[in-house]
């Protein structure tokens, strides 16, 4: 991904309409266009590949499985639905149970394994970023270090130790870069990405929207991931990709409060 280590910012430091806190992110609905990343990345890691390959069907469901992350996230991280964050973190574990076994390779995999647990977080967290980033540009050290340790509670109520988590963003950086380095993409991620981007099973408008999906994703993906996966992408995709952040920093900010945040006023409804 490119845009914490880009040379200057898409937005100015401190916009006005940038959220500032973990909570505050949280509930923009924009957080939502890292999401097709974030699966990505996660599915690029053999392991956690491996692991939805054999255990998941959300290729053929993806508003389902969206929708249970989202729940997970919100629980985990705002006030508002605090009560339920037990019952969820519960039915996540419960999911997770049965998740192991061996792939293709003979190679072991494990929902409950902590590195699996932390490159989830991870993706989860820099996903998030690359679209705040993309809208608001950089926020000063202190609330970006702030929002960077809060996430750490997504792998933690997993049970991921806590001492796993990078320190500060700047170990997060090392960790980001040799995990990239060290990622394995397989003709299952292959078929994963191919399968989440066709969803032939899916409503209209999501088929629709699929293909605006796919590019956003595959803007945000460290190039090895992103060739490896067979997203092609060449210099006139990144100008589309600088053209539409551009409208979409010129529309958004604008929307009512009320709008931008609808995608997390719904999810929450679902656990209430």
């Amino acid at each position: 991904m490119t845009g914490p280590v880009a040379p200057a910012d898409p937005a100015p430091r401190g916009h006005r309409d940038a959220p500032l806190t973990t909570v505050g992110l949280a509930r923009e609905a924009i957080v939502l266009a890292g999401a097709g990343a974030a699966i990505l990345l996660q599915v690029a890691h053999r392991p956690v590949g491996a692991g939805v390959a054999r255990h998941s069907d959300f290729a053929a469901d993806p508003l389902r499985r969206l929708r249970h992350t989202l729940q997970y996230v919100y629980a985990a991280v705002l006030p508002e639905a605090s009560g339920m964050r037990d019952a969820v973190t519960g039915w996540v574990r419960a999911a997770h149970g049965p998740v192991s076994g061996t792939d293709g390779g003979g190679r072991s995999y494990s929902a409950a394994d902590p590195q699996a647990q932390l490159w989830v977080t991870a993706t989860l967290y820099r996903a998030a970023e690359e679209a705040r980033w993309r809208l608001w540009g950089t926020l000063d050290d202190a609330r970006s270090e702030e929002i960077y340790r809060d996430y750490a509670v997504l792998g933690t109520l997993l049970g991921m130790p806590a001492g796993l988590w990078p320190r500060d963003r700047e170990g997060f950086e090392r960790y980001w870069s040799t995990a990239v380095g060290t990622l394995e993409v397989t003709e299952e991620a292959r078929v994963i990405c191919r399968d989440l981007f066709a969803v032939e099973s899916a409503p209209w408008w999501l088929r629709r929207l699929m293909p605006l999906v796919r590019f956003t994703a595959a803007g945000m993906l460290p190039h090895p991931v992103r060739t490896g996966l067979g997203l092609d992408w060449d210099g006139a995709d990144s100008v589309r990709e600088d053209r539409m952040w551009r409208v979409v920093r010129g529309v958004y900010p604008r929307l009512p409060r009320r709008l931008r945040q609808l995608p997390s006023a719904l999810v929450l409804r679902t656990l209430s």
